[in-house]
């Protein structure tokens, strides 16, 4: 059996995020397992490195799947970016060692929000940030920002309450100023 890597970008604006809802065709997950389940003739569950909520955009997510297919990486890419719907993407396909597990061997996250800082609204930006009319005051934004830098626990925001710990390190990069975009990327 191999265990093939899967690192994917994707809009996900027509999406209900990463995670397959049963049988719905409306996820990430289940789209590319859909195309996988036809491309191999088994039926291919794929492990995501984490997931994203619906809307959500994603650069680099990682996935991997078990196949006893003996399809080279390359045609396995080649056959799921021609059926996949244009909006996702397969950027790269690896073969790694049996025990390698997407979710479990991800070593960090990155997260970036975007603020359109201007008077009208941009169709081309509506998708990728947050449309802000009023001037934005850089010092209090940044400052507030470096409340959330360093180490702290988010159970607050599981749904895990059960004395675990969601404890992460939070890394800011500079923000990345110009006239129209501002970004605080997060790194968890």
């Amino acid at each position: 059996m191999r265990n093939i890597k899967l690192t994917i970008e994707y809009d996900g604006s027509k999406y209900l995020g990463w995670q397959r809802l049963g049988d719905s065709d409306k996820t990430i997950q289940g789209k590319i397992e859909s195309i996988l389940t036809k491309m191999t003739g088994e039926s291919i569950e794929i492990i995501g490195s984490g997931r994203t909520d619906a809307g959500t955009h994603a650069r680099g997510q990682v996935a991997n799947f078990h196949t006893a297919s003996h399809l080279a990486v390359l045609k396995i890419r080649a056959f799921l970016n021609h059926y996949l719907p244009q909006d996702i993407i397969v950027k790269q396909v690896v073969e790694m060692p049996e025990r390698y597990h997407a979710r479990y061997h991800a070593t960090g996250k990155k997260y970036s929000y975007s603020v359109w800082n201007a008077e009208l609204p941009s169709p081309l930006e509506r998708s990728t940030s947050f449309h802000y009319q009023q001037p934005l005051n850089q010092q209090l934004i940044e400052e507030a920002c470096r409340l959330l830098e360093g180490t702290h626990d988010f159970i607050g925001f599981s749904s895990l309450k059960k004395n675990k710990k969601k404890i992460r390190f939070v890394r800011l990069k500079k923000s990345v100023c110009n006239n129209r975009v501002k970004e605080l990327p997060l790194h968890l």
